[in-house]
Parts: structure tokens; sequence; C-alpha cells
């Protein structure tokens, strides 16, 4: 049996349910707030939009559809997933009717809430955790974070700080109920290896419980994609970002969900970089490079060498 060597979303559905679980992205239909500021860089919202997805349909609608099409075949059971632009925006006694219905749904077996880390107002997370003490489901909130470092995310256009991001962490982690999850983005221009690993260690070092991280993207019709044209952005290559991974990996504690290793564009809205290789095969490729090597996620603050057929 393949040693486990990395904790993925699939590994640990497998270990919370029993079972491999789908997720369903959901669309409130309210624009990021930071859209209004001229949205952040890097951001074209049809870009990571499932084709299924109608934001102007109502969410029973919304998830009949994704139900079909989306998890059909493959999972009994889901996630609702509010990836697109931010929930959070919309107040919180507006909010949790919406996030209530999608509880109601029998296969729904919690919520994950993609937003920024300024859109947690005060009153959310206490409300947002009563109803999910109610609900006995789960819930993870995705704070896009980016980096940790000032200059980039003023780069990035993303009119926020990382002491908003802090007090996000601090007003989420005071609830059993809700989990913490961070969105990082590798490769953003200035930023060397030691920056990235800085970001890293500060986040690992709070109570998260999940990670996202991929490779800067240059989406067409963004403020990147003209910056790219004329020479100032640099994108990762594919053994560039792999190589980068195996550094990181073992610097992120072994309890940390790693729901993404690197983004899944629309192809034909996708510029830079072009690797050629669908997730699948991006997947097999780094577990090969993990055992090769023996890389297991977390040794490094473990003092873990690796694994064997025996300790998997």
């Amino acid at each position: 049996m393949e040693p486990f060597r990395l904790r993925s979303f699939s590994q640990d559905c497998r270990e919370r349910y029993g079972q491999a679980i789908g997720k369903i992205p959901l669309d409130l239909g309210l624009p990021c707030p930071n859209r209004a500021r001229g949205g952040c860089l890097f951001c074209h919202p049809a870009s990571f939009t499932p084709a299924s997805l109608r934001p102007t349909d109502p969410l029973s609608e919304q998830i009949k559809r994704g139900k079909h099409l989306l998890i059909k075949g493959r999972f009994r059971r889901y996630l609702a997933y509010f990836q697109q632009e931010t929930c959070t925006a919309l107040p919180t006694k507006l909010l949790l009717p919406h996030l209530a219905q999608v509880l109601a749904d029998t296969d729904c077996l919690g919520l994950i809430l993609s937003t920024r880390p300024d859109a947690i107002a005060s009153d959310l997370p206490p409300a947002l955790a009563h109803l999910m003490a109610q609900s006995g489901k789960d819930c993870l909130i995705e704070l896009g974070l980016q980096s940790r470092h000032e200059r980039s995310l003023a780069w990035l256009n993303r009119n926020h700080g990382y002491s908003d991001f802090l007090t996000a962490v601090e007003r989420l982690s005071v609830h059993d109920q809700l989990h913490i999850g961070v969105h990082l983005i590798l490769g953003i221009p200035g930023e060397s290896e030691t920056d990235m690993v800085d970001t890293l260690h500060s986040v690992c070092d709070l109570p998260i419980h999940a990670l996202k991280l991929h490779h800067l993207q240059v989406i067409r019709d963004t403020p990147l994609h003209g910056l790219y044209q004329q020479g100032q952005v640099k994108v990762l290559g594919l053994e560039e970002y792999l190589e980068l991974l195996m550094r990181l990996l073992p610097w992120i504690p072994a309890s940390i969900t790693l729901h993404r290793l690197w983004a899944t564009s629309h192809p034909g809205l996708l510029i830079a970089p072009k690797w050629q290789m669908v997730t699948a095969e991006l997947s097999k490729r780094l577990q090969q490079l993990m055992a090769a090597r023996n890389i297991v996620q977390g040794q490094a603050l473990t003092g873990q060498r690796g694994l064997t057929e025996e300790g998997a």
C-alpha cells in the first residue's frame, strides 16, 4: 500500500466521513466588494466559475444542478462551496438564512465559505457557530490571504493588510464549530523563497485547519495580464513549482488538510503558465517525487526521516 505522504482533501474526507465527498459550488450573486476598488490584480471571476453555475438561479436550483452535473455517480454527499466572490460581505442577518437553507438538505454535510479577511464582521462568527451547532454539520471558512507581506498585498491590490487577517483568525478561532482555511499564492513577483516560507510559517503557527496553495496564474483580461505582456511578471514553470513544493511541504503540519496545491483556471482564459498537464497527472507526478525523495508533509517539524511501507 502506498504510504500516506500528505493530508489531501479526499484523504481527510475519508477519515472524517468514511467516504469520498464532493463539493457543489454556489453563488449568492453578490459582487466582491474589492471590485469597487479596482479588484485584485489577478482576478477574473469567469476563470474559476464552473460552467454549471448560474448565479441568477435560486440556491435550490444551483444545488439541484450541481448534484446532477458534478457529483452524480461519483459522490453521495457533498459540501456546499461558496467559492464565488465574497459571500460574507452580505450582512450576517441576510447571510444566515441562505446558509440554513443549504444545511437543511440531508445530502449536505457542511459548508465551505471562501472569503476575504476583511469581510468577517464581528457578529458573524458567533451567529455562524450557533447555526452550525444546531445543524451538527461542519463549516470551513477559507480566508484569502495570498501573502503575509504588505508590499505583496499592495501589489496585488488586495486592499487589506495582514492585521485584517489576524483579526479574522482571532474572531473565528474562539468557536470550535468553525474551522479556518487559508489561501496562499506562491510566486508573487518580488517575493523570494524566504518570503514565501515566512508566510507559510506565520500561517501554520496559527490555529488553522486547511491550506490552499497555488502558483500565480496570468488570466486573460486582468491587470496582471497587461503586466505580463509588458514583461514585468515571471511565472513559475512546472518543475520549478514542484521543486518549491518539495521544500515547503515538510514544513506544513501533518494535521493541516491541503485542499489544493495548484490552480485550475479555464484553459480558454489561462495565459500563463501553461503546463499541459491535467490535475490527475500533476498529483501523480507530485506523489512520485515525494516517494522518490521520501518526503512527508510535516516531517521537518517532527524530525521524521520519511516513510516506509511498514510505517504507512
